[in-house]
């Protein structure tokens, strides 16, 4: 069996009604379309699998790679607890329009509606244009009765809280919480594995046939939090060389490390290692062996790779594990 080493994958690419370029003018992503909207860095969503992109075991597959490696390649408290189903979706996201308004059910109604986990997220923005913005919550209490009323008289956006955001804001959106990507703004995000969206309002926008898309208001009645805390956006600061916490909860730990010579990690966490590339560059040192991150690239080092260091003179890195 190969010896497991630092994988890269094929980016798995989505065109969206609201994409733009800058997966390819900015990261480098080969997109042939002019409104790619995401970029699937490391997914094990059904039908979107991602495939190894370097070394020995280029062309196999997430799942191939959960079966046969098993906690070498995840840690054993992961595969214990998720077995060969990987728990984590990795993208980087374009908005050159405003995407729906829309939540997340939880891991409960998640699992007894779609059989499927639940879609706890977190954002890091990357680049944003002048004035862009993010809706995050309610800019006022609100109530289901004052929320169905605005629903009703498509007024919805009066009580929505538009955040302006610049490069570097960090966010967590948990289940439950009214949120959307506002036009300008490229990020990194974090969620489990799940593909489980209910689009809640999409500006009375249609399609060339004029078509709406679906929403999905009578599922979301039952999943939105009315009453969650004024906490989404975190606030920290970085040191040299040394990994921030941004974000910790069950399903994943995300730090931030800026990177300008060399920083050596030990995994103690019996997890997986995911770093990504959200400034500059980076060169990867495994067993005498080296592997370049680019900017707006991912990597994935198994949790059997105990030791390893990272070099770099202008890297900000997003380390992920759980």
């Amino acid at each position: 069996m190969t010896v497991l080493y630092p994988l890269k994958f094929t980016p798995i690419l989505k065109d969206k009604i609201w994409g733009g370029n800058k997966l390819n003018q900015l990261l480098g992503k080969s997109t042939p379309s002019k409104c790619a909207g995401e970029s699937w860095e490391l997914s094990d969503v059904e039908d979107n699998t991602s495939i190894v992109a370097n070394g020995a075991l280029k062309g196999t597959s997430l799942k191939t790679l959960l079966q046969h490696y098993q906690a070498n390649l995840v840690g054993q408290k992961v595969y214990d607890h998720f077995g060969a189903k990987f728990p984590l979706l990795i993208k980087y996201i374009d908005a050159k329009k405003d995407l729906s308004v829309q939540l997340h059910p939880n891991d409960e109604l998640a699992k007894e509606r779609h059989q499927s986990f639940g879609k706890t997220e977190m954002w890091y923005v990357m680049q944003a244009d002048d004035n862009s913005n993010l809706i995050i919550d309610f800019n006022q209490p609100t109530t289901k009765e004052l929320y169905l009323k605005h629903l009703k008289n498509k007024t919805l956006p009066s009580i929505l809280n538009f955040e302006t955001v610049a490069k570097g804001d960090t966010f967590f959106i948990e289940v439950g919480r009214v949120h959307a990507i506002g036009a300008g703004v490229m990020l990194a995000e974090i969620q489990q594995t799940s593909d489980i969206t209910y689009r809640v309002y999409d500006w009375d926008r249609t399609d060339d046939q004029g078509n709406s898309r679906e929403l999905h208001n009578d599922l979301a009645m039952d999943a939105i939090d009315f009453n969650m805390p004024n906490d989404f956006k975190v606030d920290y600061k970085t040191k040299q060389n040394k990994p921030t916490t941004l974000v910790s909860c069950p399903y994943f730990t995300t730090n931030i490390i800026a990177i300008n010579s060399e920083f050596q990690k030990q995994n103690n966490h019996d997890s997986f290692m995911i770093y990504m590339a959200v400034e500059g560059n980076a060169v990867f040192h495994v067993d005498g062996k080296t592997t370049d991150l680019h900017y707006g690239e991912t990597i994935l080092i198994p949790a059997s790779l105990k030791e390893f260091s990272i070099t770099s003179t202008n890297a900000r890195l997003l380390e992920v594990y759980i």
